[in-house]
């Protein structure tokens, strides 16, 4: 099989991070880099993707909004901005349609 050597230039740290990704797949770097290669030649696309899961600093922002939605530390719904302007000079009144209930 003929081939071709493809140099790029990558950051060190990138590189190493890749290499590990790679292993935890089963696959060498140079295997996934093949893959995307023919991947990209065959769909003339280009994609990438994040993994889905939450950060952790995400995790603790939303336990932490749920504590305050319990507590009852979150503003109302507003239908139009002069009710929830109304709302932000005096939080304890309650409005609906820019009146005072």
């Amino acid at each position: 099989m003929n081939t071709a050597v493809i140099n790029i230039k990558t950051n060190p740290e990138t590189k190493v991070k890749a290499q590990a990704v790679a292993k935890e797949l089963g696959f060498s770097l140079s295997a996934l880099i093949n893959g995307y290669l023919k991947h990209l030649v065959k769909t003339k696309a280009v994609h990438f993707t994040t993994d889905e899961k939450p950060t952790k600093y995400l995790i603790d922002a939303i336990k932490e909004s749920k504590k305050d939605i319990k507590a009852g530390r979150v503003s109302p719904g507003f239908d139009n901005a002069e009710d929830a302007l109304k709302w932000l000079n005096d939080p304890n009144a309650k409005y609906i349609n820019g009146d005072k209930v």
